[in-house]
């Protein structure tokens, strides 16, 4: 596999216009992960394992490594595939937790950007030290360290899905699921493409019911926002979200503990960029550039579908991904509750 492991600096300004309701703001990187954070953790993910080791269901490492054989690949993909498909359409959150068990934990709101500095196999150090800080809340900053990585779309408004609906075209052609991450408004609107989504085997994650900092909110007003969201979701749609995305990437220790004992996994990413300024989007070509440069194994791409870049360069990506080796995998990370 021959990663490219060096980023493009990203310059993402929070200042640069409002959020669109229902995205995730990719914060300022050098405001979140420093070079100094980076120099101090740079032992957690400097190097892989030169043995492979199996994924564990019980608080992920991110230095995990697993680099199975060309052979054994397809077939395990297709095995572990099938099985988180099952899992997936049976597993149900619980949407309740014990709000006293909570208390003590950090309330400090963080907001998170994986950052510029990457080790030799192209692994945000960002990613890898947020993964090991916070990775006991079945929190995934970046997956283990395989051949395995995952498209993630953050959806806003959208008339009439303009450009969801070409990215699932091509998602259908390619043979690649992905996970959208919806908000209540959106859902409200765009029911026929969450059903799509649905049908299609893709996973449909919550992005809350209204996009708050989630932070901010109390512990009773935070679950409020995953489980009006939840129901809706199930009444209307016979479906069980069991993913979730904090709006704007903020979190605190005792949100991301929330979010875990009401049965879901916290995603955030490893890898965005500023695509979600729909009158200021990127060329294609240099879009597409910045996202092979900045590939590398187990990553979480977090992509907005309001891009009419992303519409356009989402086939060329997943061929290049597949041609550099990478497996665009369905998303199989798996929940564990706290201990």
């Amino acid at each position: 596999m021959s990663h490219r492991p060096f980023c493009l600096l990203l310059s993402i300004s929070v200042t640069l216009g409002a959020v669109l309701g229902g995205c995730t703001r990719v914060v300022d990187e050098s405001r979140v992960y420093s070079a100094s954070d980076a120099a101090a953790n740079s032992s957690l993910s400097s190097t892989a394992p030169s043995s492979s080791s199996s994924q564990s269901s019980q608080q992920p490492s991110s230095s995990q490594s697993v680099t199975p054989s060309s052979s054994q690949s397809s077939q395990e993909s297709s095995s572990q595939s099938a099985q988180s498909s099952q899992v997936s359409s049976t597993y149900v959150p619980a949407m309740s937790a014990d709000y006293a068990r909570l208390e003590g934990l950090s309330t400090e709101s963080q907001g998170w950007g994986p950052g510029n500095q990457r080790d030799e196999r192209g692994r945000p150090y960002g990613s890898t030290a947020f993964q090991d800080q916070y990775g006991q809340y079945c929190a995934y900053f970046i997956a283990p360290d395989s051949p395995k990585v995952y498209l993630t779309f953050d959806e806003g408004y959208e008339a009439e899905g303009r450009y969801t609906v070409p990215i699932l075209d091509t998602l259908k052609e390619k043979d690649c699921k992905a996970v959208f991450f919806v908000t209540g408004d959106y859902v409200r609107r765009n029911a026929d493409l969450v059903q799509r989504m649905i049908d299609e085997g893709h996973i449909v994650g919550s992005h809350s019911w209204s996009h708050p900092s989630m932070p901010g909110e109390s512990v009773e007003d935070a679950a409020a926002e995953l489980t009006q969201l939840h129901d809706y979701v199930k009444e209307n749609f016979d479906y069980d979200m069991t993913l979730f995305r904090f709006p704007m990437g903020e979190f605190s220790e005792q949100s991301l503990a929330l979010v875990q004992d009401m049965g879901y996994q916290s995603v955030f990413w490893s890898f965005a960029y500023q695509d979600w300024e729909v009158d200021n989007q990127m060329a294609p070509a240099d879009a597409l550039a910045k996202i092979q440069q900045c590939a590398h194994p187990g990553a979480i791409f977090l992509l907005h579908a309001v891009s009419s870049t992303n519409a356009n360069i989402l086939g060329q990506l997943i061929d290049w991904l597949r041609e550099e080796g990478y497996e665009v995998s369905p998303y199989d990370l798996p929940y564990f509750a706290r201990e």
